[in-house]
C-alpha cells in the first residue's frame, strides 16, 4: 500500500484580520513576511518527505483567501518534481473551471517531462468557493459544463497532435500542443475525480477518472457514492478503480497529546474550510449545480448538527500503533490504492508537524507499505 503527503501551507491565524478586511473594517496590514515564513517551513518539510519513506507528494489550488495558499498546484508540483528522485505527484485538486483547459493539458505535460518516469496523479474538480469564482471573474452557474468541457478539451489535447472542439463553452479549431506527452495513455488513466455531492460522483465516473476522496462525511456514508461511481464508470465501459483517500494525520508517541492536539488543529482545520466556502451561508440556493450544499445546511440546522466531531473521527491520529490500526481498517473496507496525509494545518507550529511527520515515517509508513492493495471492490452488482 502506498502513502504519501499533502501539503496544505495554511495561513489561519490571518482569517480574523482577513475576515475584518474582506467587510470592510479597518485593519493592520499583513507582516509581509507571514506568508514567506509558512511557504520556506513547508518547502523544507517536503522537501524530507521521500527520504523519510513516503510514496508521493499532493497538493491543491485555492486563491484569495489564508485557507490554503497555493494556486496553482501543477506549478508546485513541478518544483518538488525537479528538487526529488522517488516520490510520485498528484493534484487533489485542479479546479477545472478556473483555468483555460489547454493550459492545464500544457501544464500537465512539462510536468510529466520534469517527473522523467514517475507518474503524476492528477485529481480534476468544479470548486466550491464563492469568493474564488468571484475573484477570478468565472461564472459559478456555468462549473458543471466548463468542468465537463475542459475535461473533453485535455483529453484532446494530450491524445491528438491536432484537435477541434465546438462546445457550449470552449472553442477549438484546428489546435495542437508542443510539446507532446511522454505518455498520454498514462496521465490520462491515472486521472481522478473528487467529489462533494453525491450527484456529481457519476459525472467524474462517466468520463474515466478515477475516485479520489477527500472527506466530508463519515466514511460509511461514502460507499453510496463509489456505488454510484462504480456503475457509471463502468456503463462508460471503465473497469472498477480503487479510490484513493485523503486524510488529517498526527503521531505522537504519547496518546492523550495525540488526541489533544489532533483535536485542536482538526478543529480549526474544520474552522478554516467552514470560512472558506462558508458553508454556513445560504448563497448555494442561488448556484445552479450546488443545491446539495443549500439541502445540507438545512438538514444540519433542523437536526442540530455539529460536524467537529465527524471530522475528528474521520482522521489518522494517535499513537503509531493507532495510526497503523485506523489506516488498516480503512484498507479493509474500501481497498484504496493510496492514502495522501496532511500533515500541518490549523494553527499547528512547524516543529509540531515535522515531529508528528517523522514519526509517522519512522513507525507507520513501514507498517503501511507491507498492507496489501486489494482487489478493486467493484459496486456494479445492479448494472
Amino acid at each position: 500500500m502506498k502513502i504519501g503527503t499533502t501539503m496544505y501551507i495554511q495561513n489561519y491565524q490571518d482569517w480574523g484580520r482577513f475576515g475584518q478586511q474582506e467587510n470592510g473594517e479597518d485593519v493592520p496590514p499583513l507582516e509581509p513576511n507571514t506568508d514567506a515564513q509558512i511557504w520556506a517551513q513547508e518547502i523544507d518539510t517536503v522537501l524530507k518527505l521521500e527520504d523519510l519513506g513516503y510514496d508521493s507528494i499532493w497538493t491543491v489550488e485555492h486563491h484569495v483567501s489564508p485557507y490554503t495558499m497555493i494556486t496553482n498546484a501543477i506549478q508546485a508540483l513541478t518544483f518538488f518534481a525537479g528538487a526529488t528522485t522517488k516520490v510520485d505527484v498528484g493534484t487533489m485538486i485542479v479546479v477545472v473551471p478556473w483555468h483555460n483547459p489547454l493550459r492545464v493539458a500544457e501544464e500537465i505535460t512539462m510536468l510529466q517531462h520534469v517527473l522523467r518516469g514517475r507518474r503524476a496523479f492528477i485529481g480534476f474538480g468544479r470548486g466550491l468557493g464563492r469568493r474564488e469564482y468571484k475573484a477570478l471573474g468565472v461564472d459559478q452557474n456555468e462549473s458543471r459544463e466548463r468542468f465537463k468541457e475542459g475535461i473533453d478539451v485535455i483529453k484532446l489535447a494530450l491524445t491528438q497532435e491536432r484537435f477541434s472542439y465546438d462546445g457550449d463553452i470552449q472553442h477549438y479549431e484546428n489546435t495542437t500542443m508542443r510539446p507532446r506527452p511522454r505518455d498520454a495513455a498514462q496521465l490520462i488513466d491515472d486521472f481522478c475525480f473528487s467529489w462533494g455531492s453525491p450527484s456529481s460522483a457519476p459525472v467524474g465516473a462517466a468520463l474515466g477518472l478515477r475516485p479520489l476522496i477527500i472527506p466530508q462525511k463519515a466514511f460509511a456514508e461514502y460507499h453510496k457514492d463509489l456505488e454510484e461511481f462504480g456503475k457509471a464508470r463502468a456503463q462508460a465501459g471503465y473497469e472498477p478503480a480503487r479510490p484513493r483517500i485523503h486524510l488529517h494525520m498526527y503521531c505522537d508517541e504519547n496518546a492523550q497529546r495525540a488526541e489533544e492536539n489532533a483535536t485542536r488543529f482538526i478543529l480549526e482545520y474544520l474552522d478554516s474550510a467552514n470560512r472558506n466556502y462558508e458553508l454556513t451561508s445560504d448563497h448555494f440556493k442561488n448556484i445552479k449545480g450546488y443545491e446539495h450544499y443549500q439541502a445540507q445546511l438545512e438538514n444540519r440546522a433542523a437536526a442540530d448538527y455539529n460536524p467537529g466531531q465527524a471530522w475528528v473521527d474521520n482522521c489518522v491520529w494517535g499513537t503509531p500503533d493507532q495510526c497503523i490500526a485506523k489506516i488498516q481498517k480503512l484498507v479493509d473496507a474500501f481497498h484504496p490504492d493510496e492514502f495522501m496525509l496532511t500533515g500541518r494545518y490549523g494553527s499547528m507550529p512547524h516543529d509540531v508537524s515535522q515531529r508528528s511527520l517523522e514519526l509517522f515515517g519512522r513507525e507507520v509508513v513501514p507498517a503501511v507499505h507491507e498492507m496489501p492493495t486489494l482487489e478493486p471492490i467493484t459496486y456494479t452488482a445492479s448494472v
